[in-house]
C-alpha cells in the first residue's frame, strides 16, 4: 500500500569520534524513505535547492519511490551542521541555514492524494495540517514532532493532534508536550487529544508503544560499531510504517511486528553516515536482524511456587 511522505530533503554535516561527513545527503523524509522503500512504495513530498545533488537519490527512485513531489527551487536548500559528544549521547548543531524549506508550502500532487498511509515528517504544525487538507481518506496518518513546535505552535499541534492516528516522539518531547514527567500518564494524555497510539522512542534504549489499553516495548539493537546517530528516527518511522502498509493491518500484533521493524531500521541506520548504509541494505539482512530480535526477546515463562 502506498505511503506518502512530507518532510526536509536537506544536506547535513555531520562530526562524530568515528569520522565526519561534509555536505551528505539528509532530512527527515530522505531517512524515511531510505528505510520504508525497502517494504513497499513511497511517495516523497518536499523541496531542495538548485544546490542538491539529486542524482544521489537515484537509489531511492530505483526501488520504486516517487520522487516527483520533490520542488527544485532557487536558492540553497536546507543545511544542518552538528557535532555529536565522545558517547554519541548528545550534540551541539553548529549551524542550521533553512534556505528554499523555510518558504516551503508542501503541495501535494493529485496522484498522492489517495496515499492509504501518511507520514508527517518534523516540519511546522500548520503547514501539517495543510498537507491533511490535501489528502482524501488516508488509513492511518502518522505524525512526528518536536521540542520547537511544542514551545512555539502549541495550539496548531493540538489541533493537528485531533487529525492523528499514530504521534512519534522521543521521551523528552512527550513529558514536554504533555507537561507530565511520567511517561505513561503523558501518553494518555496525547491519546486524550486525538492520536488512537503513541510511540515514544528513547534512542538507543528502545521505543515504547501506547496502545488504547496496552503497551509493547521493544529494545534497542546491541551494535558493536556505531558510526552516526543522525536519522535514526526517522528510519524507525520509515521501518514501522512500511511495514504496517505492507501488511495493510493495524492489528496490535502487526503493530508489535511494525515497532520491531522500526527498531531493525534504526539500527543499520546508525552503521554509516547519511542514508550510506540503505544502498547496499538487502532483505536477507533485514531478515537475520529481525530473526535477531526475536532471539534476544523470547522466552518460556515458569512460575515458581512460593511455601510462603
Amino acid at each position: 500500500m502506498s505511503i506518502l511522505v512530507v518532510g526536509s530533503v536537506a544536506l547535513d554535516s555531520v562530526e562524530t569520534p568515528f569520522g565526519s561527513a561534509d555536505r551528505v545527503i539528509g532530512g527527515s523524509a530522505v531517512f524515511f524513505a531510505a528505510a520504508a522503500s525497502l517494504l513497499g512504495p513511497v511517495r516523497l513530498v518536499g523541496v531542495v535547492g538548485d544546490d542538491y545533488p539529486f542524482e544521489k537519490l537515484d537509489f531511492l527512485t530505483a526501488r520504486g519511490a516517487d520522487l516527483s513531489g520533490v520542488e527544485h527551487a532557487e536558492g540553497e536548500s536546507f543545511f544542518w551542521a552538528a557535532r555529536y559528544s565522545d558517547d554519541l549521547s548528545s550534540r551541539d548543531t553548529l549551524e542550521t541555514r533553512f534556505g528554499v524549506f523555510g518558504d516551503f508550502r508542501p503541495r501535494v500532487p493529485d496522484a498522492f492524494r489517495d496515499s492509504r498511509y501518511v507520514f508527517l515528517g518534523n516540519i511546522d504544525p500548520v503547514l501539517q495540517l495543510e498537507v491533511l487538507d490535501q489528502m482524501r481518506e488516508p488509513a492511518a496518518v502518522i505524525c512526528d514532532t518536536m521540542n520547537y513546535w511544542i514551545e512555539g505552535s502549541r495550539e496548531a499541534l493540538v489541533e493537528l493532534l485531533k487529525r492523528v492516528d499514530i504521534l512519534m516522539v522521543n521521551d523528552a518531547e512527550a513529558r514536554q508536550l504533555a507537561g507530565d514527567h511520567n511517561l505513561v500518564r503523558a501518553a494518555r494524555w496525547i491519546q486524550e487529544r486525538g492520536p488512537r497510539l503513541v510511540v515514544v522512542k528513547k534512542g538507543e534504549h528502545g521505543a515504547i508503544l501506547f496502545g488504547p489499553d496496552w503497551m509493547f516495548f521493544v529494545p534497542g539493537f546491541p551494535l558493536e560499531v556505531i558510526f552516526d546517530p543522525t536519522g535514526a528516527g526517522d528510519a524507525f518511522a520509515g521501518g514501522f510504517v512500511g511495514y504496517i502498509a505492507s501488511v495493510d493491518s493495524q492489528d496490535p500484533e502487526d503493530l508489535r511486528r511494525a515497532m520491531v521493524y522500526g527498531s531493525v531500521m534504526g539500527s543499520f541506520a546508525v552503521e554509516s553516515f547519511s542514508v550510506d548504509r540503505f544502498h547496499s541494505l538487502h532483505q536477507k539482512e533485514i531478515q537475520s536482524r529481525i530473526m535477531g530480535f526475536k532471539e534476544m526477546t523470547a522466552f518460556e515463562h515458569g512460575l515458581v511456587e512460593s511455601d510462603g
